[in-house]
């Protein structure tokens, strides 16, 4: 995104159908992303989304509310060229899951760990045949490594803008599962974010919220919601 112009050149902004999906035109010329490459994105909804975050650009370029564009950005000039060593980075994240770490106290919060992320695991072990053991404390919890092999089937399974996706929902959520289940439509992105941050609020209940803290939590939700969006917008 550096090498973008600073200023808006342009009047017009197109999403045009082109080979391999649909490109986005700036008075008639083809976008490149930040390695040159031609912006071409799989659905009519992604470039719809891009061409219309070009176009509510009135006068300094801000790529902070172009989301849509920077993921494709990632997808394509990231993930696209090296797509196996992401995956693999990602699927690392089942074999130190956030739903597998639990609090060894107080009671309250090991109750409520179990209550919003007991199910998540059941269901991960219904749906994928994964079966990820929970324990207290933060030492490495071995898993099973057949559950992480199918696991990671699911990640191979996507296509470069779907992963580009998977990386923002695991990385903020710490968690594979979580990342997953929003992925399949077994939780919203509402949900998702708050099974993730379960730690976190409990911390505020006890000591008081902490604005810095719950400004840097707004920026990593809006992220989260931008990736369930883009993975959405991203399937063919």
């Amino acid at each position: 995104m550096s090498d973008w112009a600073a200023k808006r050149f342009w009047k017009t902004t197109a999403a045009v159908e082109c080979d391999g999906g649909y490109a986005i035109e700036l008075d008639g010329r083809p976008v490149k992303t930040p390695a040159k490459v031609a912006l071409v994105v799989p659905t009519a909804d992604m470039a719809a989304a891009v061409a219309s975050e070009w176009d509510a650009q009135v006068d300094l370029i801000d790529p902070t509310t172009m989301p849509v564009t920077r993921g494709a950005n990632a997808a394509i000039d990231k993930v696209s060229v090296q797509k196996a060593e992401v995956v693999e980075m990602l699927a690392a994240y089942g074999d130190s899951d956030l739903l597998c770490y639990r609090a060894a106290g107080p009671a309250e919060l090991i109750a409520r760990q179990a209550d919003h992320w007991d199910p998540l695991l059941q269901w991960a072990k219904g749906r994928f045949d994964a079966d990820l053991k929970s324990a207290e404390g933060v030492m490495h919890v071995p898993q099973d490594g057949g559950a992480l092999t199918r696991l990671k089937a699911e990640l191979d399974a996507m296509t470069h803008f779907q992963i580009a996706a998977a990386h923002d929902l695991i990385s903020l959520s710490g968690s594979l599962v979580i990342a997953l289940a929003v992925i399949d439509g077994h939780l919203s992105e509402e949900d998702g974010w708050a099974v993730s941050r379960v730690d976190e609020e409990w911390q505020f209940e006890q000591w008081g919220d902490d604005d810095d803290a719950r400004a840097l939590e707004s920026v990593k939700r809006q992220a989260f919601f931008d990736a369930a969006n883009f993975y959405k917008m991203a399937r063919t």
